[in-house]
Formats: structure tokens, C-alpha cells, sequence
């Protein structure tokens, strides 16, 4: 009802005013602050694009996550399922030479395997060995960066000697096609559109996807009503990581050229207060990401202008 919604904009408009109160504090003008902010995501081309570039592997991994939420799992690995997603596609890319028209589609399904099985390792340690999956996630993460710092001060460092800051960059045929010298590639944005609608169909118009409400409703009673809970905990993490991994393989071929430290740049956590603050309605979740791109990256500029802590 009327009374419903004006809850709902409560804690919009506290945290607004909140916001204002902080940059008055600091001498600063709160329309100033978002004036710096919109000029900073939309002030030109190139940003524009930066906005969309980043919101694909966000999306990706937040619509993922729409997956394991609704079957009542907290995947907090998603951070390393992005990950390695990232260095599987950085292998294909470094040692796979294979003809153009198989090379970038290579990178994507290896992404997307890799995502799935580590996310895998947390579905099987939560049904076979009862580790709830935030703890596996959380341990996974640290894998992942690890086994990332690893690879490029080791076996993939580049010819003039290990280095943290990436691999040797990938050769042109590996890189997904980027628009206008951007970061941005629209092949990334149309799958991220495939990736919304398979989604979608499969919550609405599945007989899995009503399993897994069932599983994430009350477990219990889905077992007494035949719903395999242990496969669809696994098929629902796979799922998500698989997602998670395409987030990877993009940000390696098209927002980076190599394989780079914190190649995960936070994302996979950002998905999850995406997905948090859309209420698990997977048709919020584009639209909250895209606010959550722009406020990031306009968020430097704010800092230009205005000496303020991004």
C-alpha cells in the first residue's frame, strides 16, 4: 500500500540528507558534489562509456547471485569465482593460439567453467561436509588472490621479470572488441542482456527455477516434496559462478589487457549489496548496478573538484 511505499523512501531520504550534512561539514555544496558526480559519469563519450563497461561485470555477478539468493545460499565466494574466471580467460589468452573466430569464444566458455567449478568447491563442502557456504567463500577469495599473485610474479611474469603489476599484455586477437578505444565492448553487453533473460526465464518459467523457491523458502518441506537439495545447492552455485567467471573473462579482455593484481576490483562484493538492496528482484538488479557505476565512477571527479575522499 500508500504506507509501504513512503517506508521505503524513508531510508532513501535520510541517507540523502545524511550525505548533504557530511559535505556541509566540509565546506562543500551538495549540488556542487552532484553536479561533479553527473559530469563526471556523463560529461563526455569516453565516460559514458566507462560507465557501461564497469556495469557489465557487476551485473553479470549480481544477476548470478539472484540465482544463489533465491535458493537461500550466501555466496561470498563470488569475489574468486570472478577471479578465476579472469585467469582462466588469461590462460587461453596467453597459450592457446587459436584460429580468430574461436579464440575470444575459448576465453568465455574457459572463464565460465573455471567460475563454475570453484564455486562448486563451496556448494560440495556445504552439502558433504556441512561448512556453511561464507566461510568456503571467504577462504576461496583469498585462494584466488593468491593463486592471481602468484601466476604474475611467476609462471606467466613477463619477459623482463616478475613484476605485481600484470602478466605481458594479450595479443589483439584475445581482446573482446572494445567501441571507440573505450573499455567497453558491446559483444560484452549484449551477452550481459542474454545473461538477465536466461535468468529471468529460469525463476518464472522453470520447473528448476520453482525448485530453487522452494529450497530457499524452507528446505525442509522441499525435501519432503522430493526437491534434491543437495544437487540444486551445487547446480545453483555452479550457476552462479559460471556468471561470475563471465564477469572475469570481461574484465581481463576488454576493461584490462592482461592479467593484473586486484583484477577483481571489489566487484563480486559490490554484487552482493547490489542484489541485497534490489530485494533479490532480478529485474532492479540492472538498474541498481548502472546507479552503482555511475556513482563510482564519478565519484573521481568529485574528488578533483573538491580535495573530498572519493
Amino acid at each position: 500500500g500508500l504506507g509501504d511505499v513512503y517506508k521505503r523512501q524513508v531510508p532513501i531520504i535520510a541517507a540523502l540528507l545524511f550525505t548533504a550534512g557530511l559535505l556541509v561539514i566540509y565546506d562543500t555544496s551538495p549540488l556542487d558534489a552532484l553536479d561533479s558526480i553527473f559530469q563526471g559519469a556523463f560529461g563526455d563519450q569516453s565516460k559514458v562509456l566507462s560507465v557501461m563497461a564497469f556495469w557489465v561485470p557487476l551485473t553479470l555477478c549480481a544477476v548470478g547471485l539472484v540465482i544463489t539468493f533465491t535458493a537461500g545460499l550466501w555466496n561470498i565466494g563470488i569475489e574468486g569465482q570472478l577471479i578465476l574466471g579472469s585467469i582462466a580467460a588469461s590462460w587461453v589468452a596467453l597459450k592457446v593460439n587459436a584460429p580468430a573466430p574461436l579464440q575470444i569464444p575459448l576465453e568465455i566458455l574457459a572463464a565460465m567453467l573455471a567460475g563454475a567449478l570453484w564455486a562448486a568447491i563451496s556448494a560440495v563442502l556445504k552439502t558433504r561436509g556441512k561448512v556453511h557456504e561464507i566461510f568456503s567463500g571467504l577462504a576461496l577469495n583469498n585462494l584466488a588472490i593468491i593463486l592471481t599473485n602468484y601466476l604474475i610474479s611467476g609462471p606467466w611474469q613477463p619477459p623482463e621479470g616478475g613484476t605485481f603489476r600484470g602478466t605481458s599484455p594479450f595479443p589483439d586477437i584475445a581482446l573482446l572488441p572494445r567501441f571507440a578505444d573505450s573499455r567497453f565492448s558491446p559483444i560484452s553487453f549484449v551477452i550481459t542482456l542474454i545473461a538477465i533473460g536466461l535468468v529471468y526465464v529460469t525463476l518464472r518459467g522453470t520447473f528448476w527455477g520453482l525448485k530453487l523457491k522452494a529450497l530457499g523458502k524452507n528446505p525442509f518441506s522441499s525435501f519432503l516434496l522430493g526437491v534434491a537439495s543437495e544437487r540444486e545447492t551445487i547446480l545453483a552455485m555452479m550457476f552462479c559462478g559460471a556468471l561470475a567467471g563471465l564477469g572475469g573473462a570481461v574484465r581481463v579482455l576488454s576493461w584490462f589487457d592482461s592479467l593484473r593484481q586486484s583484477i577483481s576490483g571489489g566487484i563480486g562484493f559490490l554484487a552482493l549489496l547490489v542484489v541485497m538492496l534490489a530485494g533479490y528482484r532480478l529485474l532492479w538488479v540492472p538498474f541498481i548496478s548502472f546507479f552503482f557505476s555511475v556513482i563510482l565512477n564519478g565519484s573521481i571527479t568529485l574528488q578533483l573538484r573538491t580535495q573530498l575522499h572519493s
